[in-house]
């Protein structure tokens, strides 16, 4: 399964503090704590189970002291070291676990006020060197003249590959997004150039263009937004929208999914501004009510699941504005993503 060998938000960062959290990828139950081991405050990505007796780690506690930081189970005070080994059985204070004793350790980082977790060591050249390898970057939010933002989650009854198709559609904005992002008026866009990676790359589109009354949060005219996109993850796209002539305002945004099941995922918005006087707060009112839009158009379509003809024959039909969906459908067809997809 591709999908458990490529790294995915599981929760926000700042959510994960000084008690463990339970949660779950790929249908997976996950415990993640911190440990403050020398001020490293590292997140923890383990099973949600006790080698002992299979209870969930999630409702013990993270105890610290001399010995570092420790996660004890609830059930019989087990404690189990950052390195997943066991280090100290209560009930036989004399006794050394052996390294059999050891919970099972999932590979974990911190990006852009995520917890992002791989499952499985990827198996294969492509996963394992190239732009799959690590979580997916960012530039914006690694860069200290930008202002980010985490927006989220926001929980759909849809797939991943939805989702994302819907972020990479421009032609809805004047439907969907009217008054805001669109204008029936001006429904007309611009797709400019699609360029599709090979192997396990993905696809970039430079030049596209939309007509837009309200292009970001603070904005109180309209004008034509060059947008250019980037997706370098099966769930993962990035839109920067690039300043209009005079204007100093520019801003970018990465889609970030946590597929739950092929009908289902979770998602945030890392939001960038560059120029924009908005207020934190106002900037994420804005991208909920944006978004607050899309959810039912996108929760009603039906597969839920994106027909990619992976199993079926792809029954819907495409028009000339669609040339980056049927590009992210080759995308996801080549590197063989079967959740989320028909």
């Amino acid at each position: 399964m591709i999908e458990a060998q490529l790294w995915h938000p599981v929760i926000a960062a700042n959510q994960v503090r000084d008690t463990p959290v339970a949660c779950t990828l790929l249908g997976q139950p996950l415990v993640l704590w911190r440990e403050d081991a020398h001020g490293g405050h590292r997140v923890h990505a383990w099973a949600d189970q006790c080698p002992h007796r299979g209870a969930r780690l999630s409702l013990g506690r993270v105890l610290t002291g001399l010995h570092g930081a420790r996660l004890e189970c609830p059930y019989h005070g087990w404690q189990f070291g950052g390195a997943g080994r066991c280090e100290h059985v209560p009930a036989a204070p004399d006794f050394t676990p052996p390294a059999s004793h050891c919970a099972t350790r999932y590979e974990a980082r911190e990006q852009h006020g995520l917890v992002w977790v791989r499952l499985q060591t990827p198996d294969y050249a492509g996963l394992a060197s190239g732009p799959l390898a690590e979580p997916p970057v960012f530039a914006p939010a690694q860069d200290a003249a930008w202002r980010t933002v985490l927006c989220g989650p926001y929980q759909l009854r849809t797939s991943a590959p939805r989702l994302v198709e819907n972020f990479l559609d421009l032609s809805h904005f004047g439907f969907v997004h009217e008054g805001w992002l669109g204008e029936r008026g001006h429904a007309q866009v611009q797709i400019g150039v699609v360029e599709e990676g090979a192997g396990t790359d993905g696809l970039e589109v430079r030049d596209a263009r939309a007509w837009q009354p309200r292009a970001y949060a603070g904005a109180d005219s309209g004008a034509w937004i060059a947008y250019r996109y980037e997706v370098p993850h099966p769930f993962l796209a990035v839109l920067h929208k690039d300043a209009a002539d005079g204007d100093p305002v520019s801003n970018a945004i990465a889609l970030c999914i946590r597929p739950d099941g092929d009908e289902a995922c979770t998602a945030w918005f890392v939001m960038a501004t560059r120029g924009d006087n908005a207020s934190d707060a106002e900037l994420i009112a804005f991208q909920d009510a944006v978004f607050a839009q899309d959810r039912p158009v996108v929760e009603s379509q039906s597969p839920r699941a994106l027909p990619i003809g992976r199993t079926t024959p792809v029954a819907e039909v495409h028009g000339p504005a669609d040339r980056v969906s049927s590009a992210y459908r080759r995308y996801l067809k080549r590197l063989g993503i079967a959740l989320g997809t028909c």
